[in-house]
């Protein structure tokens, strides 16, 4: 018999694991993994989004979110035996079989399953591939954010490059996202060696200062992000706004019109406040409404101009 939508949709049922999709409490790896002991290992974090009407999941710029997962898994020497195609089908694949008719999180890791530790290096190392999906809803808590500057700087280029998305690394955005949280804020907002802006603990940032969106350079240590290239594209194709990748001070911030964070995870949230101080009149600004309507519309598929940007994957009810 075939179980309701509801049901179907409540959990993930498969994981993609060691070349085969498997049920999900079987996906396991050791305790002497080396990318458990040292942070060896590449992800992404992709978005499924459910339209209703067409009772289909989109998934956003999967390949686009795949060649930085290669990117990064050159970087790392990890030999995992998929190409970009691949990686897509397994993708589109597994939604399906997990049946989500609601909004998902799409989690692939490419890491060193080699069990060893005591091991510093990266050649001759055993690679993999996983994969898993989770029901997934407002990743900040709030549509209206309360942020800090972190203690916490940005870890620099010649330390761990920071324009991939390294499993080792992301303790930096821990330590200040725990820090921002503890102190009763929504989020941390990081700066660099040097003092310049960075990014959130887990987005990039935008300011709006007279008349144009203004986003910190990639070479002040923020992620090439992907939702950060949607935005920085719709403002200027859609709303015909001059778009400028520079240096941003922290002092800007205070002055700023409007500020918001954008991210797969967090899509395009304001910063209504920042270190207690009002950016702009306290509330989401003109520019940050209208951006945050327009993602909306086009992850979901439901913006015939940018569905190349979606993928569908359609849920597969599962049967008992």
């Amino acid at each position: 018999m075939t179980t309701s939508k509801s049901a179907a949709s409540s959990q993930a049922h498969y994981a993609f694991f060691k070349g085969q999709y498997v049920p999900l409490q079987e996906a396991k790896v050791s305790v002497m993994t080396h990318a458990l002991h040292y942070g060896t290992g590449v992800f992404e974090g992709i978005r499924g989004n459910w339209n209703q009407e067409k009772e289909t999941v989109y998934i956003f710029r999967l390949r686009e979110h795949y060649q930085r997962l290669l990117r990064g898994c050159r970087l790392l020497m990890l030999n995992i035996p998929y190409t970009l195609d691949d990686l897509c089908r397994i993708t589109v694949e597994l939604v399906e079989r997990n049946g989500h008719c609601q909004d998902i999180y799409i989690r692939p890791l490419a890491y060193k399953s080699a069990e060893m530790v005591a091991n510093l290096r990266l050649q001759d190392l055993v690679s993999d591939f996983t994969l898993v999906t989770v029901p997934f809803g407002n990743y900040l808590g709030s549509d209206r954010l309360r942020c800090c500057t972190s203690s916490w700087r940005r870890v620099d280029d010649p330390m761990i490059p920071a324009r991939l998305k390294i499993a080792g690394i992301y303790v930096n955005s821990i330590l200040a996202k725990t820090e921002a949280t503890l102190g009763g804020y929504d989020e941390a907002i990081l700066l660099n060696q040097d003092g310049h802006v960075s990014e959130g603990s887990g987005e990039n940032l935008f300011m709006v200062s007279d008349g144009r969106l203004i986003t910190p350079v990639l070479e002040d240590n923020a992620l090439p992000g992907i939702t950060r290239e949607t935005v920085m594209h719709l403002a200027q194709n859609e709303l015909g706004m001059e778009v400028v990748e520079r240096t941003i001070d922290r002092s800007e911030l205070y002055l700023a019109d409007e500020v918001m964070l954008t991210g797969t995870a967090a899509h395009l949230t304001p910063v209504i406040e920042l270190d207690h101080r009002p950016i702009g009149d306290g509330k989401p600004g003109p520019v940050s409404t209208k951006l945050q309507k327009m993602y909306f519309d086009v992850v979901v598929g439901r913006n015939p101009k940018y569905l190349h940007w979606c993928t569908p994957a359609s849920p597969k009810l599962a049967r008992v």
